[in-house]
């Protein structure tokens, strides 16, 4: 007989899978279709698609340091998979916010090691903020599904 991994943990790993391919997908997509284009509007007044490629961090931060960028997202992945493998029971916001944090480290991760940059193709219309890509919106999703697991363990007796 097999082991078996924990339900919740299972579905971490399918949710980080899901996101990697949606990430990678929609990023294969922007650069094959938004390379010439400029920029143009998704949601109009809302969210325009503008590819670029962000050779830092968040924000631009530590640009120039796209090797240790690139180690930073291994050592997420590695950290999360350990973290992962080490609890036998997650509750159902832990689960979501560690899939998708592992596919969208893994995401951008990908994208440093490959081509040196960050794939980024949304843009914020409404206001002045940098372009982004779905494993951005991933990673953010995640901290937010932690917040809320952390706001639900604290009403718990």
């Amino acid at each position: 007989m097999r082991p078996t991994l924990p339900r919740n943990r299972w579905l971490s790993y399918a949710l980080a899978a899901l996101t990697l391919a949606i990430d990678q997908s929609s990023k294969a997509w922007a650069v094959s279709h938004l390379a010439h284009q400029g920029q143009a509007p998704l949601l109009p007044g809302l969210l325009d698609l503008q590819l670029t490629y962000n050779p830092g961090a968040a924000f631009s931060l530590l640009t120039g340091f796209t090797g240790l960028l690139g180690l930073v997202s291994v050592l997420v992945a590695l950290g999360l998979v350990v973290w992962l493998q080490r609890h036998r029971q997650l509750r159902a916001w832990q689960a979501a916010a560690a899939g998708l944090l592992l596919g969208g480290a893994l995401g951008n991760g990908i994208d440093r090691w490959r081509i040196g940059a960050v794939v980024d193709f949304l843009a914020l219309v409404p206001v002045s903020f940098p372009v982004f890509n779905l494993a951005d919106v991933a990673i953010n999703a995640a901290v937010a599904c932690f917040l809320i697991d952390q706001l639900l363990a604290l009403r718990r007796p």
